[in-house]
């Protein structure tokens, strides 16, 4: 990957879609990971700081860390940062649903319910101020479905939605490098991926390693290698089996989702 001609290809495809579809600020949810990171720096580039709108939605299950890297990448960048904090709506939900989630424990559907009343606060800002709601999910994570549906997948456009997590990290590097200052945090860089959504989260609780993750999806996907020809490259067959149905299964989640821009 050439990261200069990606990053822009990336800014030069917001720009002009926006141009397109008579927006004229964005708005996204700034986690204090590196997807929002990247897609949050990609939007200044193309729109200009003044054009772009962060919000920090922290929950319970929210580190100081995120927060602490919210705010650093927005002062870096110079944008707008908003906190709203979502801990009382999720426990209104919670405690409207009270015979449904009986179980104490925060599984896959409590956890899907923050990403939701996320995505709610942006499209209402979206709807109020006439913001172009900026979805930051990556490929790796579109393509397995590690997503929430009309959660953390929607927007009006994924400007890395055609990145894989490993590029994700090469590009925010890059601008590093090429800004000769750090723009993304080397605490962000450095932080295992997490979704904040129960206490002690981490990606590769339920995926594979990213490292491992994207070689496997750049060959059954982009390449279109069979599974068995994949395994016979010595990747590990229970990986393969697993990455190839998640893709299989997730294919609804992709439909309903907002498009990538276009890298090629």
């Amino acid at each position: 990957m050439k990261e200069e001609k990606v990053l822009r290809v990336l800014t030069k495809g917001l720009k002009n879609y926006c141009k397109k579809n008579g927006f004229h600020k964005v708005i996204l949810g700034i986690s204090g990971g590196v997807d929002s990171a990247l897609t949050a720096s990609i939007a200044v580039m193309a729109l200009g700081k003044d054009n772009i709108n962060g919000v920090y939605m922290p929950s319970k299950f929210s580190s100081r860390l995120s927060k602490k890297n919210a705010v650093l990448l927005a002062r870096n960048l110079g944008i707008h940062l908003l906190e709203v904090p979502i801990k009382r709506m999720y426990s209104s939900y919670i405690k409207t649903m009270r015979k449904v989630f009986s179980a104490k424990d925060v599984d896959t559907t409590k956890q899907n319910i923050q990403s939701r009343i996320r995505a709610n606060i942006l499209m209402a800002y979206s709807n109020k101020y006439n913001y172009l709601v900026l979805a930051t999910g990556n490929k790796s994570e579109g393509l397995v479905g590690y997503t929430t549906l009309y959660g953390d997948s929607a927007g009006g456009i994924a400007p890395i939605g055609n990145v894989y997590k490993t590029d994700v990290y090469k590009l925010s590097t890059f601008i590093n490098q090429k800004l000769k200052k750090e723009i993304i945090p080397k605490s962000i860089l450095m932080r295992p991926p997490s979704a904040e959504l129960k206490p002690s989260q981490k990606d590769e609780d339920d995926i594979p390693p990213y490292s491992i993750l994207d070689e496997i999806l750049k060959l059954y996907y982009d390449k279109k290698i069979t599974p068995k020809k994949i395994i016979k490259k010595g990747y590990n067959k229970e990986i393969v089996n697993k990455v190839v149905k998640m893709v299989k299964i997730s294919e609804f989640k992709r439909a309903q989702s907002p498009n990538p821009l276009k890298i090629k």
